[in-house]
């Protein structure tokens, strides 16, 4: 059998961006625009699921497609250039790249957007897939034959787990470290500056 080439997935929001400036902006932006109230402080401390999840605290349920796609549509001019790199994301990418692999960005957010972020902040993974939230991350992993997936939120060790790749983690989400831990992670790092290290040692390990 062929030995395959190593491609790692990464989640995008809180994993290789810090999302919380630009989206909330962009809810503070929705609300004037809608006249609706919505704690943006609250919304940015669980991101991850997809959007309509967040909206529908906010907003009755047969409106939350219609303002899910005004907000998407406001978001570009508002959010993109609020929204830093985390620390460690490009080194990450490059780690994989030096390691012979590829690197793929499986996310929850609407794809062009997450284009437009990586774009914005010279960050050029090999494929970025979006719309898929947990286990649906999956198809995505299986599809590019990832055998390593890097998130920060308890549905990314799910997309891993139904995947059946190994479920990195960073503590840079909602999650702290020993909840990740708890959570079923098989690997849990602080934050994406610690990557390099652990692929180095990841890739240099003799496999069973």
């Amino acid at each position: 059998m062929a030995h395959m080439a190593l491609t790692v997935g990464f989640d995008l929001d809180m994993t290789l961006i810090d999302s919380r400036p630009g989206i909330h902006a962009c809810y503070v932006a929705l609300a004037e625009r809608t006249g609706t109230y919505i704690d943006a402080d609250l919304a940015i401390t669980r991101l991850g699921p997809p959007l309509e999840e967040e909206l529908i605290n906010w907003f009755p349920a047969e409106r939350t497609a219609a303002i899910a796609d005004l907000y998407r549509e406001m978001y570009p001019t508002i959010a993109i250039t609020a929204t830093p790199a985390m620390p460690g994301a490009r080194e990450a990418i490059a780690a994989v790249r030096a390691a012979g692999g590829r690197a793929i960005v499986v996310t929850a957010k609407y794809e062009p957007n997450a284009k437009l972020h990586l774009e914005h902040l010279g960050i050029d993974p090999d494929a970025v897939i979006g719309n898929l939230w947990a286990e649906q991350k999956a198809e995505a992993l299986r599809e590019y034959g990832a055998s390593i997936y890097v998130g920060d939120h308890q549905g990314d060790i799910r997309a891993a787990r139904a995947a059946d790749t190994l479920a990195v983690t960073v503590a840079t989400g909602p999650y702290s470290a020993d909840e990740l831990g708890a959570l079923g992670a098989d690997v849990v790092l602080a934050d994406l500056t610690k990557f390099p290290d652990w692929l180095a040692g990841y890739v240099e390990a003799p496999r069973a």
